[in-house]
């Protein structure tokens, strides 16, 4: 079962019970502080989310008939425990995600600044090739050494840049 963390952070407070969408949306959108949340979206999201729960059999659902008012209300059933397991699961994921694409940042970053080093050893190379021709035979596999390093690192900014594609980083 998949839930927000934020959902579950509000919902297992002990003093939230008998509550609507709405209040758990006023709460969510208070937590999350983004001005570009759409509230209507978030009230469809966060009660997908309360319907989880019921189906689980951890919330009661009861629907008032004047003002069509839902109610959602915690059951025998409701496992705070397993529920704060959960989210600090989900927190520990998703900061190994982020870790692992902030490495990935570093790394790119290193072999742009290693390709721009060879890339400019390649151009003087070139300049002193022209400059001491008589110097060709020294020169020559120096610059094919740095031009085979270019190479080899732009393979490895591809291969990272792929994989940031790939996870959509």
């Amino acid at each position: 079962m998949k839930l927000d963390p934020l959902v579950i952070q509000i919902i297992v407070a002990t003093n939230f019970d008998n509550f609507t969408t709405s209040d758990v949306r006023a709460s969510y959108m208070t937590l999350k502080n983004d001005p570009l949340l759409d509230p209507v979206d978030v009230r469809r999201k966060l009660y997908g989310e309360l319907l989880k729960l019921v189906k689980k059999g951890w919330l009661n659902k009861k629907s008032s008939n004047g003002k069509g008012f839902t109610r959602f209300s915690k059951t025998k059933l409701f496992d705070t425990r397993a529920l704060n397991e959960f989210s600090s699961e989900k927190t520990t994921i998703k900061s190994v995600i982020q870790d692992i694409q902030q490495t990935l940042i570093d790394k790119l970053k290193y072999y742009k600044t290693e390709l721009l080093l060879n890339i400019g050893e390649t151009d003087a190379y070139k300049e002193l090739y022209t400059e001491l021709p008589e110097l060709v035979d020294e020169i020559q596999p120096q610059y094919n050494i740095a031009r085979d390093n270019n190479t080899k690192i732009l393979g490895k900014i591809r291969a990272i840049e792929s994989l940031m594609k790939q996870d959509g980083s």
